[in-house]
């Protein structure tokens, strides 16, 4: 993400997020999600330990994932219209390139997923690592990627 384009992200994971995730949510829960995607906030976190990576088309963002220290995913979204086409897949691919040169060491990578992403991640490859859990109203489930067990090159079923 290049500065500037905070608001972009905010709109699109803040769109996604209303759309797929919210009606899970409780009000607070939803208060809580839009507070962390703040346009400023975003913006302060990819100066620090997070970096982002966008998708685009020609005329807008189509997905995005923030990673924090190269090794925790803390955004991940493709916009509805753009899902099924393997953006997800190929941002994750290119974050996990960006972890491994930021710690070649690195074996796992890890996200608290929305509850009713779980099925995605699981064909991304990440599996359960905990029971779904609520903290500061947002509800997810931990999970974990093991980066020498991962199917991320086989064909996308997303």
């Amino acid at each position: 993400m290049k500065r500037g384009e905070e608001t972009m992200v905010y709109n699109l994971a803040l769109r996604v997020f209303e759309e797929f995730v919210a009606p899970q949510f409780s009000e607070e829960g939803v208060r809580e999600f839009r507070n962390h995607i703040d346009p400023h906030i975003i913006l302060r976190r990819s100066q620090s330990n997070h970096f982002i990576l966008i998708a685009t088309t020609e005329k807008e963002i189509a997905g995005m994932i923030e990673i924090r220290n190269v090794g925790h995913v803390t955004l991940f979204f493709v916009d509805g219209e753009f899902q099924c086409e393997g953006i997800g897949r190929e941002l994750l691919k290119k974050a996990l390139e960006i972890c491994r040169r930021g710690d070649p060491e690195i074996t796992t990578v890890t996200v608290n997923s929305a509850p009713n992403a779980v099925e995605i991640y699981e064909r991304l490859g990440f599996r359960r690592a905990g029971p779904e859990r609520c903290v500061d109203h947002i509800r997810s489930v931990p999970m974990v990627l093991d980066l020498f067990d991962t199917n991320l090159n086989q064909p996308s079923a997303e």
